[in-house]
């Protein structure tokens, strides 16, 4: 490579000029929050997050919903909203096989950092980022997300078919290969801090549907991440380089509702025993690898360590089950908030940065690179944290062809664009119907986003091509239902109403919603009986409890309070739900117990029996349960929905 061949002139003639713009790092650390990075810092842990605190600035960055990474890492990339970038969701699917995949480059609709510093002459290296396959064309170096083992490939790692363009350049694969680890390449000292279990278990052959197999992949690629990103950054110099590692959140999701709980009990206290420690030794590991990169930088660079939101860790789920296995996407646990740190050249020491925002790290970026940021980038140098100017921004957008560049040379990204990927490559690519690809899921997203913004119009015409696809999603319905209601289309939002109501009779939300309409409407009392019906397939939904006192109406049929042993049981069930959610399923059949004899005839009661029965594992008396239930109410949709689930092939009931 020509780059590396001058590269290493420079440092065998000992007179490597200096930077007049300086060298930038960004780390990014996917899901680590702000609070617990505080209160392991106060217990004198993460040492080389204090050095970034006391020597360097920082504070909190505030994410944007939906909190899912690809979305929020392509946000900070290019330092656009998702209406505009494009990147909706984790994953895109393959129109020739049906099959899923990670989303892709080409899906992003406008440049990112490693476009822009290219075309403005900056050398960069890029490592692991979302949403960079099919690797791009730049200025150095692209060492895409289909590199080390991701969790959204079935087999835990890239197949034969997806191994095209996985570096740029293509050549770059086979010298970083010796970095590349895979979970088998972890030995019982590499697992150590963050897990404790026999031999016989870390010997367990790898599987993705166990969560020691996910541990392994996630530390086997974090540290590679780790690896490959000091390499290029030692021996290629890139002016940027941006490196990211999901392995902070991904254990997150797999453990974090063990970190620190007390009174576990069951299969709960099992797990914590062997995983308790898991997230904050992530924590600490991802101390020492800021400590990497912090003894790899001179003078002339500046660090930006950042996570795209928070994670609410400790917190026990409703259903225990749900921590048998991976729920990945799921963003219940994130929080707003992520962590933010700049360290180095410009950096005003001791800073502390309010009101940080996604949209600011891009341009930040920039400025400490040299280059103006465009006018079309709606976030700001964070000049509070680094003395570099914001301004004056003389360039309109970086999507338009620089001057004296062909369009051909330099056409903004599209999804019609190859992304500069090698023309045999995208021939291969297209042949495997991977770049005819689209993101159902998260068009889906962008469409709530129009909402959220108030441009209910884009939002219902979205929806409403949503729905033409998927016509059987009740959710869907409701959601567009919700557009045509701002844009006070009532009738048409009442059809889709009860039409989701038809698909799924259990969700509270089409229920509640269909009341907000007839009551608009002036039908007060078929409002209030949609209100009661949500409440009865979830007795603590706000939203339907608040109407109906608004109404000054009670939340049952028969307007009648509940005697003193009803009130009672339910307090008993609610408690049993609690003890079920720390694995006490003795204690939880105990409560119910008592919760029977006080209101037999309680339906709720009934229902919380099932659960409970079903969490223990035992299933003939969750269908048993469920049958009581029936008789006490025979048109109950839940009752009717588990108990088909159920007899039917096992399948987990509904909460």
């Amino acid at each position: 490579m020509l780059r590396l061949a001058l590269v290493l002139l420079a440092v065998a003639s000992g007179c490597r000029a200096a930077d007049p713009h300086g060298r930038v790092i960004v780390l990014g650390l996917d899901g680590m929050d702000p609070d617990v990075v505080e209160r392991l810092m106060a217990e004198g842990a993460l040492p080389h997050f204090r050095q970034l605190r006391d020597g360097g600035a920082s504070g909190r960055l505030r994410s944007s919903p939906p909190l899912l990474s690809p979305i929020i890492w392509t946000t900070i990339a290019t330092g656009k909203p998702p209406e505009t970038h494009g990147i909706g969701h984790f994953v895109a699917t393959n129109p020739q096989t049906g099959k899923q995949l990670p989303v892709t480059s080409r899906m992003r609709r406008v440049k990112a950092l490693w476009n822009v510093l290219s075309d403005a002459g900056r050398t960069v290296d890029v490592v692991g980022w979302w949403a960079t396959w099919p690797a791009e064309s730049i200025h150095g170096g692209v060492v895409s997300d289909h590199t080390c083992y991701h969790f959204l490939f079935p087999d835990g790692a890239t197949g034969a078919a997806d191994t095209a363009a996985v570096t740029s350049p293509p050549e770059l694969l086979e010298t970083l290969r010796p970095l590349i680890r895979r979970p088998d390449d972890l030995h019982a000292d590499d697992m150590a801090p963050f897990v404790h279990v026999s031999a016989e278990e870390l010997a367990r052959p790898f599987d993705f549907a166990d969560d020691l197999s996910h541990m392994k992949w996630a530390l086997a690629t974090a540290d590679s991440y780790r690896r490959i990103g000091l390499k290029l950054w030692k021996q290629q110099h890139p002016d940027v380089l941006l490196v990211y590692i999901e392995a902070t959140d991904s254990v997150a999701h797999l453990f974090g509702h063990l970190f620190r709980a007390r009174g576990l009990a069951g299969e709960l206290a099992v797990q914590q025993a062997k995983y308790g420690g898991a997230v904050e030794a992530m924590y600490r590991w991802a101390d020492q690898t800021v400590g990497d990169y912090l003894a790899a930088m001179d003078a002339q660079t500046t660090l930006v360590v950042l996570s795209d939101h928070g994670f609410a860790l400790g917190e026990l789920p409703d259903d225990p089950s749900m921590t048998r296995d991976l729920r990945r996407v799921s963003e219940r646990y994130h929080r707003l908030d992520g962590i933010l740190y700049l360290y180095g050249r410009t950096v005003r020491p001791g800073t502390r940065l309010e009101g940080a925002a996604l949209l600011d790290i891009a341009p930040t970026v920039l400025a400490l690179a040299g280059v103006t940021p465009a006018r079309d980038m709606a976030g700001h140098v964070l000049t509070d944290a680094v003395a570099v100017p914001d301004g004056p921004r003389v360039v309109a957008s970086f999507e338009a062809p620089s001057a004296g560049t062909s369009t051909a040379d330099q056409a903004a990204p599209t999804p019609a664009r190859e992304a500069g990927v090698d023309a045999a490559v995208i021939e291969h690519l297209k042949s495997l119907g991977y770049l005819d690809s689209r993101s159902p899921t998260g068009d889906r997203n962008l469409a709530n986003l129009a909402f959220e913004q108030g441009r209910f119009a884009d939002a219902a015409a979205a929806y409403e091509a949503l729905v033409r696809e998927r016509p059987d999603d009740a959710a869907l319905r409701a959601s567009y239902a919700g557009a045509l209601g701002a844009l006070g289309r009532l009738d048409e939002a009442r059809a889709q109403l009860t039409t989701a109501t038809q698909l799924d009779p259990l969700s509270s939300e089409a229920h509640h919603n269909l009341a907000v309409v007839l009551e608009r409407q002036g039908q007060r009392e078929e409002a209030i009986r949609e209100y009661r019906t949500a409440l009865r397939y979830h007795p603590g939904y706000q939203p339907s409890q608040q109407a109906l006192a608004r109404l000054g109406v009670a939340p049952t049929e028969q307007g009648t309070p509940r005697d003193p042993d009803g009130e009672r049981a339910r307090q008993l069930a609610a408690n049993a739900s609690e003890a079920a959610r720390r694995g006490a399923y003795e204690d939880a059949l105990a409560m119910l117990d008592q919760a029977e004899r006080l209101a037999p005839r309680d339906p709720l009661v009934w229902q919380y029996r099932a659960n409970v029965a079903y969490l223990k594992g035992d299933r003939a008396a969750a269908i048993a349960a469920l049958q009581h239930g029936l008789a006490l109410d025979p048109g109950n949709a839940l009752f009717q929905t588990n108990l088909r689930r159920l007899q039917a092939d096992g399948a987990a009931p509904v909460h």
